[in-house]
Formats: C-alpha cells, structure tokens, sequence
C-alpha cells in the first residue's frame, strides 16, 4: 500500500473549484430582501397569468426583491424567484420582468435546483479521480505532469458541470416561450432583455466571437445563440404584437423610480428625475431623493402633488405617512397611514407602519388600536420581524410581559439570533398558560432555535 501525500498547491485548486461550483449552486446569498408593498402587488398581478399558464397557483410562488444592483434573477429552492433590484433598473418595461419571470419559472417545473447534483457529481468525480493521478504523478517526481493532470482534470469537471447548467437555461428559455404563449403575453420583452444582456457582453468583453473561452466558462448558452433560437419562436407567436396593458405598465414605472429614489444616491436621482419632469414617477422618485436628505417640506411637497393627482392611491399615502413618521410627526402621520391600511384592506406592511406611527405618538389610546393592527398584520405575514418588535412594544405596555417575550422569540429567530430567542420563549413558556396556542408557540420557536444553533456547530 502506497500513501499518497497531496500537495497544498493542488488542494488549494481542488477546494477553488468546490468554490466555484457551490457559487453556480447557491446564489442565494446574503443580499438583503428589499419589502414594498407597492412593489410586491405589481409581482403578483404581472406573474400571476404566467404562473396560471404554467398550471400553479399564484399564490404558491413567492417574487422576492433582492437589493443587488447586478441584473440578475435566480430560483433557490422551494418555490420562489428572487430578482435583482439592478434587473429592476435594466427593465424599459413589465413586458422584460415577465420574460425574466417565465425563464425563472422554467426553472422552477424544470426542477433544476433540485437536480444540480446530477450536473456535480459527474464533475466531482473528475475531479478527484485529477487530483489522486496528479498525487501519484508528484510521488513519482514529476510534479510539473502531476500539474498538468490536475489541471487538465479541473478544466474537464467545470466544463461537464457547466455543460450541464447551459442545458438546463437551455431548457428554461423554451418552458418560458411556451408560458408566455399560453398566457397570451408577448415575447417581445424577453427578446428586448436578451439584447441588453447581449450588450452586457460586448461591453465586458464575453463575446464568444473574440474570445472562444467566454462560451465554455458560462453557465448560461451564449445571449446571441438564444436570442437566434427565441426570437425565431417568439416572432411567430400571436401574442408577438400584443403591448403590455397600460395601467400594468404604468404601474411598473412607478415602482422603478421609486426603487431609484430609495436606494440610488439623491444626486443621482435627481439628475435622472430633474425638475421639470412632472410625471407621476418622477415625483416619486424625486420624494424618496428629498427625503433621503432630510429636505421633509420638499419630499412632502412632492408627495402631497402625487396625492393630488390621485387622492385614493394607498401607496402615495402609506409615503406621506412614512416622510412624517421617520420625520419625528407620528401624529400626523397616522391620518394618511389609517387610510391607506383602509385601501388596501388591512396589507401587512402598511399597516405595521400605521401601527407603529401609533405606538409612536407616545399617546396610550392608540395603543389598542395599535395592538388589532398588528395582530391582523402578523397574522398575514408572520414573517416580518418589525411587525413583531412593536407588537413587543404594545404588550409591554400593557404590562403583558409573556406575550411581549414571545413577540420578542419571534423577532430573534427571524433574525437569527438564536441564543436570545432561546432565552425569549423559555421566558414566554414558563409564564404562559400551558396548552395554548401561544404556549405552544413558544415551545416552537424554542426547538426550531435550538436545532439552528446544533446546526450551526455540526457545520463549523
């Protein structure tokens, strides 16, 4: 029996190449999840045909917005699309976010993620069948043969896993084409988002044309062979001509200059939306721009002309009340954020926001209109952390301390801090009466806390 030593150089390539694979199969990374109501309402009705097409519920499938400014959108487990906020800014129209949705949605049938392995175990083997021949090559005194085996090994498992992803986008272009035509939605922003991708490459040099490596290296077919296969496909479709409905569109320019506004410097939002742009986007971007630099009389004087031109619309309300909560007036900030929750029937975010401006005003009357407020918003989406923070606050209060530990274990779980919400729901157990449902929550949260952090000393 020989004992093969492995040299650092050639396991610092292998652990390189693990590294690279892991990024093709988990970019879900730790970008930040972007919350907006607005936001949210425009994903669902522009995919809801399209997830209706693809025979799934629309409810089933989560769109996630991603604050990343690179244009990308990605499935990662489960069923969800997360989306770029770059690929927010890219988009000239909702027909472009549809085609990027119907792609990711091929990924979700196609049960790519799930599959990934097929594509890693084959280049795994390479690799490490590469990595003990080069071991015995430098046992054998070549090292520079034993480096070339290795290397020629590296190359084969990234190319045989890359093929693989190509296949599956591949795949997820056709199942798109397919959802698009079925829904009745044009392919023509799909082709249009294509060729700012193809742009993409000129610019940054991916041009199969220049450089014969940039197709191998892509986990993605070449832009300019799937805009020659899409456009083919898309163009004889009957819905090729067919425009986006106006008032979906409207709406998205609304919500793509509103995510200008909020994450984009102010100088340059307002280099993008000068003055004399009086459009309803415009205004809204140049809100958010104004507010960002504490200049409340003139974010709000260009929030009150959006109200102006449209009294009844929730989410120029819910900014109004936003610019005066964070603006140290939560009184007057309660009218506004009352009549949008109103609108919008009760919609989680909102109205979290209304019930802190409540709890805000330091006034206990509002305390009890703030507690059904919150109540209701939990119960819709249990998974916003800040819902439970001030439903924290208002048990406190009111000098109901189990239940403000326990809308405390619930925040710190969201959040990942595991030790404290441990703490937090072993408090709330031990006070609440036992066999009820909060009680039984906390016992939940308490082991679901637990397994993470055991999960998290396994992995280290």
């Amino acid at each position: 029996m020989v004992s093969v030593r492995i040299p650092a150089l050639f396991l610092s390539r292998l652990l390189a190449l693990v590294a690279a694979l892991s990024l093709c199969i988990q970019p879900a990374a730790a970008q930040s999840v972007l919350r907006d109501a607005e936001t949210e309402a425009l994903f669902r009705d522009a995919s809801a045909p399209i997830f209706k097409a693809a025979g799934f519920n629309p409810k089933a499938i989560d769109l996630v917005l991603l604050n990343d400014g690179s244009i990308n959108a990605f499935v990662a487990g489960g069923q969800a699309i997360y989306i770029h906020s770059g690929l927010i800014s890219a988009a000239d129209n909702v027909n472009e976010l549809q085609g990027v949705i119907a792609h990711e949605l091929g990924h979700i049938t196609g049960g790519h993620i799930i599959r990934y392995n097929e594509g890693l175990k084959p280049a795994t083997g390479i690799t490490v069948l590469s990595l003990l021949l080069g071991g015995l090559a430098a046992a054998a005194g070549s090292p520079d043969a034993a480096l070339g085996v290795f290397m020629a090994g590296q190359q084969a498992a990234l190319g045989k896993f890359l093929a693989f992803s190509r296949a599956q986008e591949s795949s997820a272009d056709a199942a798109g084409a397919k959802f698009l035509s079925d829904a009745g939605i044009s392919g023509r922003g799909s082709i249009e988002f294509f060729k700012k991708l193809q742009n993409q490459e000129f610019r940054y040099g991916y041009n199969a044309s220049k450089n014969p490596d940039a197709e191998f290296y892509s986990t993605h077919p070449m832009t300019s062979d799937r805009l020659t296969t899409l456009q083919d496909v898309y163009e004889k479709d009957p819905a090729w001509n067919t425009p986006p409905p106006a008032e979906l569109q409207a709406r998205f320019q609304r919500v793509k200059a509103k995510l200008n506004g909020y994450l984009a410097e102010p100088q340059d939002t307002l280099r993008a939306y000068p003055d004399y742009m009086t459009d309803i986007p415009a205004r809204y971007a140049r809100a958010y721009a104004f507010h960002k630099e504490a200049y409340v009389d003139k974010a709000l004087a260009e929030t009150r002309a959006l109200i102006a031109s449209d009294p009844d619309n929730p989410y120029f309300l819910e900014l109004e009340g936003q610019i005066l909560l964070e603006s140290g007036r939560p009184a007057d900030a309660v009218a506004p954020l009352r009549k949008a929750t109103q609108l919008t029937g009760n919609e989680p975010l909102i109205a979290t926001t209304f019930g802190h401006a409540l709890i805000a005003t330091e006034d206990k009357d509002n305390f009890a209109e703030a507690e059904k407020v919150l109540k209701t918003s939990a119960a819709r989406d249990r998974d916003n952390p800040f819902t439970w923070y001030q439903l924290g606050v208002v048990y406190e209060a009111k000098g109901d301390i189990p239940r403000a530990r326990l809308a405390s274990a619930e925040q710190q779980l969201m959040n990942m801090r595991l030790a404290e919400a441990v703490r937090s729901a072993e408090a709330a157990e031990a006070a609440l009466p036992k066999g009820t449902p909060d009680w039984l929550r906390a016992q939940d949260i308490a082991m679901s806390a637990r397994a993470m952090m055991e999960r998290q000393k396994k992995s280290r």
